[in-house]
């Protein structure tokens, strides 16, 4: 095959005269003669001018929305407004057919809703191009950041037999024959008899397994896909997400929320240093969007001013006690606007809440430390009880505007006394995590760790407004497509 040429370094470039040959798919093809091509390697088209006196028609009835053809041609400079460079086609081969009647991806805007129904045609579109060139960047940036501070990357395991956040909503892997499942004398499944030889599921995290690693290396992160099958069809939530986990030896509460905060900054700058057209494409984009909603309801920062407003300021710190002495006195909880009205300690914050904090009382990222024991995993670290004898846990999370918690992590519970009793209490079998407790048994230290939802991440940098747009093939209740 030729060798060609992307459209990026073409458009960079702007060198006149010289031939060339570039590969990709139509986006337009005005009046015979004005063809848009798109290859994946920049947002920009290049036009490509035809010769239509000199064409079979036939070639050019074949040159429709969505063929891929391939170009060869000499770079001119281009006599339309919009673009400073042409190519002056010397011979046009079709690579692949795009039947105009069938193909759904017109020249015109489409809904999000019904992009989403043909999941597998929407990267060829500017808005998805860009999501997922900027996931692309966030996600090796965060490669980048922790193999700059010398963690060791874990791979932790997809099936498991534990639930770490002992929340229950797991997915189960069997091999059992539904039709004939073996039952014990009592009547329960025979997990004997299965793959595995027991229950085993699909992870909710890998922080447990983590854990285990910066027992040994230090400090660890892992980086994969996690599962949850919590019934939900909200805007925020997936079957199927990333989480990234990191896990420090050694360190406090306060050394989490550095690492935290500084790793959040690293990934904003990274995006907006190297991802500079598809943000200012995306920035655009809500802005298009913002006009159409009541003014209430728009936001008080465009995405690139919510960006720097994360990278430029110093997150707020503040107990969660604090926190709701706040949101008590607020005027939206006094005059009842609050969906969830915060009447009393020991409450769990809504999103409303956490945005409020950000967007209007501190007008900066914030981080909430010092949770109530009862609304928290048993592995987070216990804290003194205050004055009053409330019980709460060295937890943290980082709240950012327009979308409320994005990190979420704690010092974890070394003690191994304190450790066992608390899965007493909440019912967690210690038996079976005999392999978690080892780590407090043997060598035991301070240590901490959190976990960040990419796709929540993905979410904030891009703009977009329902997490099913920023991770390519959604997984949501009643739906796997692909």
């Amino acid at each position: 095959m030729i060798k060609r040429e992307k459209i990026k370094n073409l458009l960079e470039s702007n060198e006149l005269n010289r031939e060339v040959t570039v590969m990709g798919w139509v986006r337009t093809f005005r009046n015979n003669q004005f063809i848009a091509l798109n290859d994946g390697s920049c947002m920009g088209n290049i036009q490509v001018v035809v010769d239509f006196t000199n064409t079979p028609d036939e070639l050019l009835k074949r040159i429709t929305t969505g063929a891929a053809i391939a170009v060869q041609g000499v770079v001119v400079e281009s006599l339309g407004k919009g673009q400073k460079i042409d190519i002056k086609a010397t011979s046009i081969e079709i690579l692949g057919d795009s039947d105009p009647e069938k193909y759904p991806l017109q020249p015109k805007k489409h809904s999000l809703e019904f992009l989403r129904e043909i999941a597998h045609l929407r990267f060829r579109t500017n808005t998805f191009n860009a999501v997922f060139k900027v996931r692309h960047a966030l996600a090796f940036a965060i490669h980048q950041f922790y193999n700059e501070r010398g963690f060791v990357y874990m791979h932790t395991p997809i099936i498991t037999a534990s639930d770490a956040e002992g929340a229950g909503e797991m997915f189960k892997v069997t091999t059992l024959d539904f039709d004939n499942t073996p039952r014990t004398d009592d009547g329960k499944v025979d997990y004997a008899a299965d793959f595995f030889g027991r229950a085993t599921n699909l992870t909710v995290s890998g922080q447990l397994e983590g854990e285990l690693a910066a027992m040994a290396f230090g400090q660890i992160y892992t980086f994969g896909p996690t599962f949850r099958a919590e019934n939900s069809n909200t805007t925020r939530h997936l079957a199927e997400f990333w989480m990234v986990e990191p896990e420090i030896a050694f360190a406090d509460l306060e050394d989490n929320m550095q690492l935290a905060e500084d790793m959040l900054k690293y990934l904003i700058d990274y995006a907006l240093k190297n991802c500079k057209e598809e943000l200012e494409f995306l920035n655009s984009r809500l802005l298009d969007e913002e006009k159409t909603k009541p003014q209430q309801e728009r936001s008080e920062l465009s995405l690139l001013e919510k960006l720097n407003f994360c990278l430029n300021n110093d997150f707020e710190r503040l107990t969660y006690t604090e926190a709701i002495a706040i949101l008590k006195s607020s005027k939206p909880n006094q005059k009842k606007q609050f969906k969830y009205l915060i009447d009393e300690w020991g409450a769990d914050l809504q999103s409303e809440h956490e945005r409020f904090l950000v967007e209007k009382h501190f007008k900066k990222p914030v981080i909430l430390t010092d949770y109530p024991a009862d609304i928290k995993s048993f592995y987070m670290r216990q804290n003194e009880p205050d004055e009053q004898g409330r019980k709460t846990v060295a937890a943290m999370d980082i709240l950012f505007p327009g979308i409320g918690e994005i990190v979420g992590g704690s010092q974890r519970e070394e003690r191994l006394d304190k450790l066992t009793a608390r899965m007493e209490a909440m019912n967690i079998p210690q038996d079976e995590l005999y392999w978690y407790l080892d780590t407090r048994r043997f060598g035991s230290a301070p240590h901490a760790g959190f976990g960040l939802g990419f796709e929540r991440l993905v979410l904030f940098v891009t703009g977009m407004t329902n997490i099913r747009d920023v991770i390519a093939f959604p997984r949501y209740p009643k739906n796997a497509e692909f």
